[in-house]
């Protein structure tokens, strides 16, 4: 992949015109050629409008086609695309509409199939091309109510990210078939479930709603995907669900004892675990939070085809990753091509250090923002992570957690916690709290003002408990879905503090 991104996007839909690019499940499906006439009609109302290559564009949506058809448009034409996760609230998706100084604005209800699109054919597929550190991107970090922080994501960090996919991709090509499960409007999901793709001639399709389990699992079953690219908690799902009670019973765990027994075992639970994923994928990308360590333990056991990778938005996202026939368990990979990956520490084998990188995936900063610019990168273009951790002879990456203290959802959301804490302990009998994080749950650990709750008739915790319980969904409409709180514990004792009357936080878990 040695030309520039829209080069490339330009090469694959002229390559690739009567072939299926883009399908909603169980709905539309758009030809490459469908696409370059939907971009077509975008770019045409576009300049119609008086809009030069540079203008903010900002779209808020679930996945779709037609939501990626907007994306492409965008990048094609030269705009700045802004794209919001549809789970912030009204309030924030305005917030950043503004800071972005966005012009054009889709949102759900405007994202429709376009008519009266040019008739055009592949030879008159003529797009814009940037210069690597022409601004292609700006993507909000998925804060709560924090300040806005938009990573500038330029040209050749996307350009790098899908050059680095066709690298350690070469078993996958134009006609295979992919599921689109990650939010687009994150860069995981876009670099990896829809740009990679699109520039290679794979069938996306996008589940356009809820995503529960048993729809994902209809959806693998019916398209058979040739590559998942998916959060832990999905793939920790799948396994609890399928196989880990069973895997990890008495019975089969003293037959796996036998070795002549463990091989046709391990085999019988990967080929069950394959198939419900629709049977043919090369492997399984895992990444944007931990895995869970026992569903890994099974995963590893039966040889099952999984990877997991490091990025980060500021990345573009990725940073380490190793195909699954070369991964080492409980790493994350190793330094992506045109990244560079050291440890912050005197030893790096051995005493964890903050994670630095440096390379052409690396963000341009974080927009109208000097000073969290300054914060994260250095004057040699190491960008510092917050993330700790060692790595092996070989170049393996290890991360051992975060050095401050957020956290990331399920499906790879940050989450600050003392945003939450600050009105947590704005409800009524809440003198402190500690959000932490439990298989993907929030908990809020609360020290009530017991004193106050009496005076006021709540004679016990339980009638406190019950208090919080009722004020929870008031709680929660200050955040996103990923963001609230799922469940509350009353203290008995307020916390341990530093000299500083800061929370101990690292005591509690």
């Amino acid at each position: 992949m040695k030309s520039r991104l829209n080069a490339v996007l330009e090469q694959s839909i002229r390559d690739h015109w009567n072939l299926p690019a883009l399908s909603n499940y169980q709905g539309e499906t758009f030809t490459y050629g469908d696409v370059a006439r939907q971009i077509a009609k975008y770019h045409q109302m576009w300049r119609e409008a008086g809009y030069q290559p540079g203008f903010r564009f900002a779209i808020c949506s679930r996945n779709s086609a037609q939501w990626s058809i907007a994306l492409l448009a965008a990048f094609t034409y030269g705009a700045v695309a802004v794209p919001l996760l549809h789970e912030f609230t009204p309030d924030m998706v305005e917030r950043l509409v503004a800071h972005s100084e966005s012009k054009f604005v889709l949102m759900a209800n405007d994202l429709v199939t376009l008519s009266d699109c040019p008739d055009i054919g592949p030879d008159d597929i003529h797009y814009m091309r940037h210069q690597p550190d022409d601004l292609l991107m700006i993507n909000y970090t998925s804060g709560t109510t924090s300040a806005p922080k938009g990573v500038m994501i330029p040209e050749r960090a996307m350009w790098s990210n899908m050059a680095f996919a066709e690298q350690v991709l070469p078993n996958l090509h134009a006609g295979m078939n992919v599921v689109s499960l990650l939010p687009t409007a994150h860069l995981y999901g876009m670099a990896f479930e829809l740009m990679y793709e699109f520039c290679v001639g794979i069938h996306v399709t996008f589940i356009t709603g809820a995503l529960a389990a048993p729809v994902i699992l209809k959806a693998f079953k019916e398209i058979k995907p040739d590559l998942i690219v998916v959060v832990p908690m999905l793939i920790e799902k799948i396994v609890r669900k399928g196989i880990l009670g069973q895997y990890n019973g008495p019975k089969i765990k003293m037959l796996r004892k036998v070795p002549m027994l463990r091989n046709t075992i391990n085999r019988k639970f990967r080929d069950g675990l394959m198939a419900a994923l629709g049977g043919q994928c090369y492997e399984v990308i895992i990444g944007g939070a931990a895995l869970n360590t026992e569903v890994e333990e099974v995963l590893h056991e039966i040889k099952f085809p999984y990877t997991v990778g490091y990025g980060m938005t500021e990345c573009a996202p990725i940073i380490g990753y190793a195909d699954w026939k070369d991964f080492v368990r409980s790493s994350c990979g190793m330094a992506a091509p045109r990244m560079e990956v050291r440890i912050d520490s005197p030893d790096p084998h051995n005493e964890p250090g903050e994670i630095l990188v440096r390379g052409m995936n690396v963000m341009l900063g974080y927009y109208k923002n000097e000073e969290a610019t300054r914060q994260v990168l250095d004057s040699d273009g190491w960008l510092h992570t917050g993330d700790m951790g060692v790595i092996d002879s070989v170049g393996n990456i290890f991360i051992r957690g975060r050095i401050k203290n957020m956290l990331l959802s399920g499906s790879g959301q940050n989450i600050y916690p003392e945003e939450i804490e600050s009105e947590v302990c704005n409800l009524p009998y809440v003198l402190e709290c500690v959000v932490v994080q439990r298989e993907h749950r929030l908990i809020a650990l609360t020290y009530p003002d017991r004193d106050a709750a009496i005076a006021d008739g709540l004679m016990d915790d339980a009638a406190i408990m019950q208090h919080l319980e009722n004020h929870k969904k008031e709680l929660n409409r200050h955040f996103p879905v990923y963001a609230q709180v799922n469940a509350f514990e009353l203290m008995e004792n307020e916390f341990e503090k530093t000299p500083k009357k800061s929370i101990k936080r690292f005591l509690y878990k």
